[in-house]
């Protein structure tokens, strides 16, 4: 019924993928007939498919003694991919939707599967078990499923990255504070270590860090250095996440609104001022707080908490006493723009605070605003 299931070709790769695992084993006439329609169809039909069964189809093809065929296809997909030193290798057309084939982690797997064993591209595949860990750091791996295909193809494929329990090696001020013969505290499997210093332990010359690591594969971390300021003197903070925050006064005109920036317009009592948020991220995220201050002399319009989407983005908006909370389950890479209003009704001079985001899921990805003050007549 080749009309019927001609709709269904994803699943007959499926299908062919698994049988590839048995290719000693037996096929009866009428099996091996439909393998090979379907295997010819593969063949013809390839760059219909998206990154996850094109990858699929060059291994069957591998498998079935067609390696000319599946090295093409694997130099397309190549040829299309991203590479950057922060993030490895991987598709910036990759996104999750509702199908098998449509799982972003399980198609990372199996692409160093397909690289390792259609082309034997080492140096790909170690770039692409890069972005398989990366995205571990800012997201979590949505199933059972998908985190057993990303061990397998982290475990199974180029380098061994289990064969060493090497440290990375880490001075501070000169001074070594981690290594392999003197720490004894590192989590076992990942190599996770904490240290920390408070009052007169900190020292400036604990700015000069030096970082070694002798085997294989990619390790991060974080070191953080806080410390008390004036609201108003706080500078711009970015890492992975940027953040820019603006006021405008809003104003009507001929009747038509306009935004006014508030250092050109000075503020009274019972205007209406727009609070405009910033917010861009290099990479997909999960579990991503925002929060935005503000000054005594303003209080919020929006003073229902609820749950908002725009411009693809969802999140729940809690209105505060002092601030205003953004919580999303998820922020993609881009750049996002958040708007809400609030009215003058003090007059003084004021400390409009800083915005601020954090992904909970990587704490060590932060960033925050500069400082912001305000007058109002």
């Amino acid at each position: 019924q080749p009309n019927r299931i001609e709709s269904m070709v994803d699943i007959k790769i499926q299908y062919l993928y698994g049988r590839s695992f048995f290719a000693s084993v037996s096929m009866d006439k009428k099996v091996k007939l439909a393998h090979e329609y379907y295997l010819n169809k593969c063949k013809i039909d390839w760059q219909e498919q998206i990154n996850q069964t094109q990858s699929m189809i060059a291994v069957v093809l591998n498998r079935n003694k067609n390696v000319s065929k599946a090295k093409s296809i694997m130099k397309s997909l190549k040829d299309n991919a991203t590479q950057s030193d922060e993030m490895g290798m991987y598709w910036d057309t990759q996104y999750a939707g509702y199908y098998w084939y449509d799982a972003p982690i399980e198609t990372q797997a199996l692409m160093i599967e397909a690289f390792a064993e259609v082309l034997n591209d080492t140096k790909s595949v170690e770039e692409l078990k890069i972005w398989l860990l990366k995205s571990k750091q800012t997201q979590n791996w949505k199933t059972t499923k998908a985190t057993a295909d990303a061990c397998y193809a982290l475990l199974m494929n180029g380098t061994d990255i289990l064969s060493s329990d090497q440290l990375v090696e880490i001075s501070i001020g000169g001074e070594l504070v981690s290594s392999s013969t003197i720490d004894t505290g590192a989590e076992a499997g990942t190599g996770y270590i904490k240290n920390s210093w408070s009052g007169g332990d900190v020292l400036s010359k604990m700015g000069d860090i030096k970082i070694k690591k002798s085997n294989k594969g990619i390790a991060w971390g974080a070191m953080y250095w806080q410390y008390f300021e004036q609201m108003d003197k706080i500078t711009p903070n970015q890492s992975p996440l940027s953040i820019k925050k603006e006021l405008y006064k809003e104003v009507i005109s001929s009747g038509s609104k306009k935004l006014i920036p508030i250092e050109n317009e000075q503020l009274e009592v019972g205007d209406k001022v727009i609070v405009r948020i910033v917010l861009n991220s290099d990479r997909d995220m999960e579990y991503v707080h925002l929060k935005d201050m503000r000054a005594a002399s303003f209080e919020p319009i929006n003073v229902i908490s609820r749950y908002k989407y725009q411009d693809g983005l969802g999140y729940y908006e809690s209105t505060g006493d002092a601030a205003t909370n953004f919580f999303m389950d998820r922020v993609r890479k881009g750049t996002y723009v958040f708007e809400y209003p609030l009215r003058v009704n003090i007059k003084g001079s004021y400390s409009n605070g800083i915005s601020s985001v954090q992904c909970m899921y990587a704490p060590e990805f932060t960033a925050n605003s500069k400082g912001l003050s305000v007058i109002v007549k």
